[in-house]
């Protein structure tokens, strides 16, 4: 187990261990969130490394990750605890078959934890070994409101409750981290027991240090013109704009194809790795992306 950096500086040192690249306003708010012990809320667009940084967080302290996945009808009991129902029904059958079960005795021994499943949040209520545990609360806008109310209380004393078993209680409260692709505005009440940031694209110098630590092996001119042609991307008018994930993955797949630059028939080939609507593809594919190329060389020109 790794300790909690003691500066901001530490903080970028230690995401940068891990390939991750950050600039100094997000590495201060994760160092407050590290000091303090409050959740950290972070907000922005899909693709731009929100999930990432817990993970690079969890890594460099040498802390287990825990993930919980957020969607649709999301419910406290599956992200707390559910009963292993088919091990309490052989636990019942063997008990009838072997005759004379006292039912009281039975029903305490079926609700302890021997049958208990724990799902993410409770596991994170749990000592750990190598110390506080990572929570990642992953994509909280896909989830309702009631299970945000549900995580105001859970979040706000780091306990949760099995009717069965009584009130489990952190020791050390988890490093929390909540991530949002703001498809829909969480509630203010869940905002405030955090602290923000929006996590933006990154500008091109920063966007050029993350190729160069997640794909190495690009040239540096493949990788100016692979990172300058996205975020030019990102201006026109796409229904899904590519994050930084796919500027990675392009990079990957274009060193898998032994591309040396950037031409209209590869950019043609390859566009299913950071365009993933087939609208988006059909406005760029052919004259579109060739007038784009030669906008991104220009500029390479000039600087």
């Amino acid at each position: 187990m790794t300790q909690i950096p003691t500066s901001i500086d530490a903080v970028q040192g230690m995401l940068g261990d891990q390939n991750y690249v950050c600039g100094r306003s997000l590495a201060t708010v994760v160092f407050l969130s590290l000091k303090l012990g409050r959740p950290l809320f972070l907000e922005g667009e899909a693709g731009v490394g929100k999930t990432e940084i817990a993970k690079a967080i969890a890594t460099g302290l040498g802390r287990r990750l825990i993930r919980l996945q957020c969607y649709e009808g999301l419910d406290a009991a599956s992200a707390v605890y559910e009963w292993n129902f088919a091990e309490q029904m052989i636990a019942i059958r063997t008990a009838e078959a072997a005759g004379g079960a006292d039912r009281d005795a039975l029903k305490s021994e079926l609700f302890t934890e021997d049958y208990l499943i724990e799902r993410p949040l409770l596991q994170a209520m749990r000592p750990q070994d190598g110390g506080a545990p990572v929570l990642l609360i992953d994509e909280l806008d896909r989830t309702d409101e009631p299970f945000e109310a549900f995580l105001l209380e859970a979040l706000s004393d780091f306990q949760v409750t099995i009717p069965e078993l009584g009130t489990v209680k952190a020791p050390e409260p988890p490093i929390v981290i909540l991530t949002s692709n703001r498809t829909r505005e969480v509630h203010d009440a869940l905002k405030r027991r955090c602290l923000y940031h929006w996590v933006d694209y990154p500008d091109f110098d920063r966007e050029m240090q993350i190729v160069a630590a997640r794909a190495p092996e690009a040239s540096q001119t493949l990788s100016r013109e692979v990172v300058a042609f996205v975020q030019k991307l990102r201006t026109e008018d796409l229904f899904k704009k590519p994050g930084v994930a796919e500027t990675i993955d392009w990079a990957k797949c274009l060193l898998a194809l032994d591309v040396i630059s950037l031409s209209p028939e590869v950019i043609a080939d390859t566009l299913g790795a950071i365009l993933k609507y087939q609208d988006d593809i059909q406005k760029i594919e052919g004259s579109e992306a060739k007038r784009l190329l030669e906008d991104v060389r220009a500029e390479i020109a000039a600087q």
